[in-house]
C-alpha cells in the first residue's frame, strides 16, 4: 500500500512538471475568458485594498487566504517579469522573470495588511532560495510584492521578525508590485475545482509537512481551503 500511494504522489508531482500541469488540471493553457476576475483599479474603487504575494505554486499560496474574513476576491497569476500577456507555459519554462503569485483582494474596514501577512508568512518556507517547496527555479522563490510606502514598511518588519526569531537570514524578497497578469482560468481556485487532485498534490510537495518543521502549531490552515 505505502508503495502504491509513493508511486502515486510521485506520477502527480511529475504531471505538474513544466508542460504537464496543464493535463492535470484538465484546462486549455491557452483560455484567458477573465472577465469575472476584478482588477486592482475597480478594487479600489470599492474602497478595497491589493496585496501581492508569491509562494511557490500559486495553488498552494491562494488556498491560506480563500475564505478569511475581509478577503473579497483571491486571483492566481504572474507578477514580477518583462512578458505582457505570460501563459503557464512560458513562465513555468522560466526565462519570463514572473513569478506565480496571487493577489488578494480584501477589505481594509474588516481586515488588514498586517493580519495578512500573518498568514501568508506561516504558509511559506522563509529559508528557500531556489524554488519553494518541490517547485524549483526563480518563478517559484518566495517575494512579497508591496503596494506603496505602507506595506513596504510592515512588511519589511515582519521579516525582520521571522529573521530575529530563528535567527538567520530570510531568502523571501520584498519589491514593488509590478504588472499582474491572471493566470488561466482553470487554475483559478483550483483547490475547490480539484480538491482531490490538489490535496495529492500538496501533500507529494511536502509543503504542509516543511510548514509543521518551521511553524509548529502555528502552521495550522487559516483559509477555508488550506
Amino acid at each position: 500500500m505505502r508503495s502504491n500511494l509513493a508511486f502515486l504522489l510521485l506520477a502527480v508531482l511529475l504531471l505538474t512538471a513544466c508542460g504537464g500541469l496543464a493535463s492535470l488540471a484538465g484546462g486549455d493553457e491557452d483560455d484567458h475568458g477573465f472577465a469575472a476576475v476584478t482588477t486592482e483599479a475597480q478594487a479600489k474603487a470599492k474602497g478595497w485594498q491589493v496585496a501581492t504575494f508569491a509562494a511557490g505554486c500559486f495553488w498552494c499560496t491562494e488556498s491560506p487566504f480563500e475564505g478569511l474574513p475581509g478577503v473579497k476576491e483571491v486571483v492566481s497569476g504572474y507578477t514580477g517579469g518583462t512578458m505582457e500577456r505570460p501563459t503557464y507555459q512560458a513562465v513555468c519554462s522560466g526565462g519570463t522573470g514572473h513569478k506565480e503569485a496571487v493577489q488578494v483582494l480584501f477589505d481594509p474596514k474588516q481586515t488588514t495588511y498586517e493580519k495578512l501577512l500573518y498568514v501568508y508568512w506561516r504558509n511559506v518556507d522563509p529559508f528557500s532560495a531556489g524554488g519553494m517547496f518541490c517547485d524549483y527555479g526563480e518563478q517559484y522563490r518566495g517575494f512579497i510584492f508591496v503596494h506603496g510606502a505602507d506595506q513596504r514598511r510592515l512588511a519589511e518588519a515582519t521579516k525582520a521578525e521571522v529573521a530575529k526569531r530563528f535567527g538567520k537570514p530570510v531568502t523571501v524578497q520584498i519589491e514593488d508590485a509590478a504588472a499582474f497578469w491572471p493566470a488561466e482560468n482553470y487554475h483559478q481556485n483550483y483547490c475547490m475545482k480539484n480538491p482531490l487532485r490538489y490535496k495529492t498534490y500538496r501533500a507529494g510537495c511536502g509543503r504542509d509537512a516543511r510548514l509543521k518543521e518551521i511553524w509548529g502549531d502555528e502552521a495550522a490552515p487559516h483559509g477555508t481551503h488550506a
